[in-house]
């Protein structure tokens, strides 16, 4: 880990909990920063501000006071799911205090090299990709960021000969200031999240951050089949590297007679890749350009593209029942994740749906249902997905109370050769702490048929 002394002496507010902050708060506490940890977990229900407290750092759980900024903080450090429109965030950037996340303290102090991979949709799958191949390779990866291994965690032991590559949102991209991966990947772009950024030009602005400190020694990858992406990052002084899945980009990865290329070199078959949809191979492409960017050899990339079949709740293959395939897409938290998992998909499809009501209506799934025979609701959008499937002209429109219930009701109403699909194109807060604890009760459900 590099000293660095950045933060020595200097007082920082960590504010919000849960794994980042829990890391954040440790890590600044090693660099000798005077700091104060601010939950809203009163700390009597709150294991991990105790756990703080008794390395000797100063916790103020159950609120957040507003006067607390008049104690001279030097920097924020946030959890990136709070919102900049929050009160504290709002009065720390009035006054000029750099509001960070712990990705920044990440990059600061790791030895090791950073690839970072953004995105709409894909980031978790192309992140978990890269790593298997480099992995075959021996080039020594690490696994980090909103993939779930906290990144200032994992950089604390990073060493130089290895590889950080670290999955980021754009919640943790508004809180940089230095950072700088030496490979950028930005997957696409679409509208999402607009409850937290407002507009979408700040959303994609956050996307482009992962580039904003890249020399001209760094590399961007980035997906040529999208103008407005191309244009959110026409700023950057990295090596663009494009991806495309429609057409031949001679300087970066694309598909040709059925083979997938990079720089004018045949890569492999698309008929041994093994991991399902078209929407994938968007992420394999971007995949394939970092790892040729570090010199991986073929074999290497297409052993890994022949056995990696996606990552937990991803459109994940969960079993199959008496010739019906029942598949876990709980991480479609939005319509466009929605779409790419039923166009994986030509047979015959049993859609489950539903979750948070962000006030938005789903519509824009009406032409990618033609497949779908049964739809199976639930959640506080069940009554809006309801309005959609009847207007895509589904027969059978089936209301439950939760997941659990809609495994056996879907199966109740299938026949052999049916998909059931999991993906509910909503965030599970109205039900669920997690989509990963959505998804885990549909498999336990699967499992209990």
């Amino acid at each position: 880990m590099k000293k660095i002394t950045k933060f020595k002496h200097k007082k920082v507010l960590v504010l919000g909990l849960a794994k980042s902050g829990v890391s954040a708060a440790s890590l600044l506490h090693k660099l000798e920063a005077f700091v104060t940890v601010n939950d809203q977990k009163p700390l009597a229900e709150n294991p991990e501000a105790q756990g703080l407290l008794q390395e000797g750092i100063k916790v103020i759980c159950g609120s957040h006071p507003i006067e607390l900024l008049d104690e001279g903080f030097e920097y924020v450090v946030k959890n990136p799911g709070i919102p900049y429109h929050n009160p504290l965030i709002k009065r720390a950037l009035e006054k000029d205090i750099p509001v960070l996340t712990e990705v920044e303290l990440a990059y600061l102090v790791s030895e090791a090299e950073m690839i970072g991979i953004t995105g709409t949709n894909g980031k978790t799958t192309t992140t978990t990709l890269l790593y298997e191949i480099l992995n075959e390779d021996r080039q020594q990866p690490l696994i980090a960021g909103n993939i779930g291994t906290v990144a200032s965690e994992v950089a604390q032991t990073a060493k130089k000969d290895e590889k950080m590559v670290v999955e980021l949102s754009s919640f943790q991209l508004m809180g940089i200031d230095e950072f700088s991966p030496h490979i950028a990947i930005i997957t696409n772009l679409y509208d999402a999240h607009l409850d937290y950024h407002g507009t979408i030009g700040e959303y994609w602005n956050a996307k482009a951050n992962i580039t904003k400190n890249q020399t001209e020694e760094d590399y961007l990858i980035i997906n040529h089949d999208q103008e407005h992406l191309r244009d959110s990052v026409s700023f950057t002084k990295a090596s663009i590297i494009p991806f495309s899945t429609t057409q031949v980009v001679k300087e970066g990865a694309y598909i040709k007679d059925d083979a997938i290329y990079f720089k004018h070199e045949r890569i492999g078959e698309l008929a041994s890749v093994v991991l399902p949809g078209a929407h994938n191979l968007e992420n394999i492409l971007c995949a394939v350009a970092a790892s040729k960017l570090y010199g991986v050899a073929n074999d290497s990339i297409t052993n890994v593209l022949g056995t990696f079949t996606g990552v937990k709740h991803r459109t994940q293959f969960v079993k199959e029942v008496n010739d019906r395939k029942f598949y876990n897409d709980s991480k479609a938290t939005n319509s466009l994740a929605t779409k790419s998992a039923l166009n994986a998909f030509n047979g015959p499809t049993i859609l489950l749906a539903g979750g948070l009501d962000r006030g938005n209506d789903f519509d824009d799934l009406i032409p990618h249902l033609k497949n779908v025979k049964v739809l199976i609701t639930f959640g506080e959008t069940a009554d809006k997905l309801q309005t959609t499937g009847q207007k895509a002209g589904i027969q059978t429109i089936i209301r439950v109370d939760n997941v659990e219930k809609a495994v056996p009701a879907a199966y109740e109403n299938s026949q052999a050769g049916d998909v059931i699909l999991l993906s509910p194109a909503c965030a599970s807060w109205d039900q669920y702490r997690t989509f990963e604890e959505r998804g885990d009760i549909f498999i336990k459900a699967v499992h209990n048929l």
